[in-house]
């Protein structure tokens, strides 16, 4: 056995985002784990973001696990954007700045 057999994935990589996501089922949940991925956000990140008043609406899948539908998180990036475009930037360096420098 080699030494990189003998290494273990953790369990939290084998399981988020194993496939790819369907954009014909909008209703498909994504863990908690897939969403962080997803917006690739840390774990503490995504817990702050969800405790958020303007975080996305969470399903409740069991006592103990949430999810975000796909319909959900877009509806949440797409107003992130528009939350964005009405402030301005505030002097936050955006993509298109960081490009024109």
């Amino acid at each position: 056995m080699s030494l990189r057999e003998n290494q273990r994935t953790p369990w939290r990589e084998q399981r988020a985002l194993d496939g790819p996501l369907s954009p014909d089922h909008p209703d498909q949940v994504l863990t908690f784990l897939e969403w962080c991925k997803l917006n690739r956000v840390s774990e503490r990140t995504g817990r702050r973001i969800l405790d958020a008043p303007d975080g996305p609406k969470v399903t409740t899948l069991s006592r103990r696990r949430v999810g975000i539908t796909v319909r959900d998180n877009r509806a949440w990036q797409e107003s992130r954007e528009q939350a964005r475009r009405k402030r301005g930037n505030g002097g936050v360096m955006t993509a298109r700045n960081a490009i024109q420098k």
